[in-house]
């Protein structure tokens, strides 16, 4: 298996999701601007949004994946390797048969009491009213069957990745986008309450379609799962038992940005969690394509090498990892805060989104964007923890991160407003790597190796050259921000390959990385 050519699979279809995501935002700015309707939608997809990412994606994948791997490999261990995948499927349809009701009844009680939970986020947002609290709790009702659905993609997903077609999974959201796309383009009603409320329509209905796909995908490589009376084998048990310290370390950035998304609703003007949804949205952009597609990659990876005894591979792996990482993910996070308001006066500011939202999303995304390297190398640390079955350390490391994220809010949501937020959130990012890596250092687990090491001090000045050009071409973007669509997007897409291409040229100047090793990992097999 090569890190390099699954992590590009995984990335290209994530960079297709995001980009379609990122027209969605833009067609949302358009016809649902930053105010009363667009707020409380985005309060409602919250909601689903945190389970899906601390159940769904984070803590289930992370529990799953490495406990399937093992029933397989124990399967074909008795010398007969046909063994293995009926095993696993068995081992999936006993964790089917149980995580099923489960979900249908946190589902039906999520959604009965939807109108508390609503009013416990958002304090009944005092500069919306009643009115705004009844759309976000209408609005959430609508969207939360949508966890449900995902939880079983994720099921299915996690098996597909497991049998290296991490294609498969990592097309799925791209049916969500579209799904939402269609909603604003076609069935978009005539005020924004009702834009809004297809949009949360669309997300049940993205839902629905990603499930069927999987299962399709599923069929074809010869898994199908049949639903069997709910029964708590040990399997079952050791995996329940590790899902939910699992969700709360997989999850950290999330609940920073639900604690960060609640106070804003609660204490600052109206308009404001809608730019710090626009600023994460931009900022998620390359986690997803990096973080994400490295992590899932070396998963499955550093289970087989950490199951087989081989830890040297295994930190091996996870160095390359980083090395990878920080390849994309260094000039990403310069482009995203040096060139924030161009940025962001390109893309969204037309129709209902004006020149104060974007100055305001702006300074958010460039605060958000302070952490970017931060939640891509918890996404590569944290397999270090669940590849080794260890899912509590990672929980108490997110813990502390989580208390200093709340700490900083509340000190600085009151002189920096929802940029404070967006800091606080970068900052606790930070704190959570540095422990992920001191606990991984004393174990003996992983350590940072010298290629590692001079490699991220070449990148850094390869990042600052590309810096420095942005800076210059910021104006000539800036100055566009008034014109067409199009002719916006073209002059900020002829700005970042013209940065994305400086960078290369002085990474490879600075001999931070060679095309030579670039095409040597794509072709390696682990």
């Amino acid at each position: 298996m090569s890190l390099v050519r699954n992590t590009a699979t995984i990335g290209g279809l994530t960079l297709v999701s995001r980009i379609l995501g990122f027209v969605r935002d833009m067609l949302m700015a358009r016809f649902v601007g930053a105010g009363f309707a667009s707020d409380a939608f985005l309060i409602a997809w919250r909601l689903p949004n945190l389970f899906r990412a601390l159940f769904a994606e984070g803590a289930f994948a992370s529990a799953f994946v490495p406990m399937f791997n093992r029933t397989i490999a124990k399967a074909e261990a008795g010398g007969d390797r046909r063994a293995g995948l009926p095993a696993g499927i068995r081992f999936a349809e006993d964790v089917l048969s149980v995580l099923l009701p489960i979900l249908i009844l946190f589902t039906a009680a999520m959604m009965i009491a939807a109108g508390p939970i609503v009013w416990a986020m958002t304090g009944g947002f005092p500069d919306g009213g009643p009115d705004k609290l009844a759309l976000a709790t209408q609005y959430t009702r609508i969207t939360f069957p949508y966890l449900m659905l995902i939880s079983l993609v994720s099921l299915l997903g996690g098996i597909l990745n497991s049998l290296n077609r991490f294609w498969v999974n990592a097309a799925a959201p791209v049916l969500l986008n579209l799904c939402l796309i269609a909603g604003l383009l076609f069935f978009r009603g005539y005020s924004e309450i009702d834009t809004a409320r297809t949009q949360a329509i669309a997300v049940t209905v993205s839902g629905v379609l990603q499930l069927g796909w999987l299962v399709w995908a599923c069929r074809r490589a010869g898994v199908v799962l049949r639903l069997k009376v709910p029964r708590l084998t040990p399997q079952v048990k050791a995996l329940l038992k590790v899902i939910m310290p699992a969700a709360i370390g997989a999850g950290a950035v999330q609940f920073n940005l639900l604690i960060s998304t609640t106070l804003a609703a609660r204490f600052l003007p109206q308009g404001s969690v809608s730019y710090l949804y626009y600023a994460d949205r931009l900022n998620q952009l390359p986690l997803g394509l990096i973080g994400i597609g490295v992590g899932t990659a070396i998963l499955p990876l550093l289970s087989r090498q950490i199951g087989g005894g081989d830890d040297a591979a295994a930190a091996a792996t996870q160095n390359r990892a980083i090395e990878l990482s920080l390849l994309l993910t260094l000039p990403a996070t310069a482009a995203l805060m040096v060139s924030a308001e161009p940025i962001i006066r390109a893309l969204l500011q037309h129709g209902a989104f004006s020149p104060q939202d974007s100055a305001a999303t702006a300074a958010a995304l460039s605060a958000f964007s302070l952490g970017l390297p931060a939640y891509v190398l918890i996404k590569v640390l944290t397999p270090g923890f669940y590849a080794r079955a260890d899912t509590r350390t990672p929980v108490r490391i997110a813990l502390v991160a989580m208390l200093v994220n709340l700490t900083l809010n509340l000190v600085l949501v009151w002189p920096l407003a929802h940029v404070g937020l967006a800091l606080s959130t970068a900052v606790s990012a930070w704190v959570n790597v540095a422990l992920l890596y001191a606990t991984l250092h004393r174990r003996g687990h992983f350590a940072a190796d010298a290629r590692l090491k001079g490699r991220t001090l070449k990148l850094a000045g390869a990042t600052a050259i590309m810096a420095a050009l942005l800076l210059a071409l910021n104006p000539l973007v800036d100055a566009r921000a008034a014109g067409p669509l199009l002719g916006r997007i073209v002059a900020l897409g002829l700005m970042m390959a013209l940065g994305a291409a400086v960078y290369f040229a002085a990474a490879f100047a600075l001999r931070a990385y060679s095309l030579a090793e670039l095409k040597a990992q794509v072709r390696r097999r682990h």
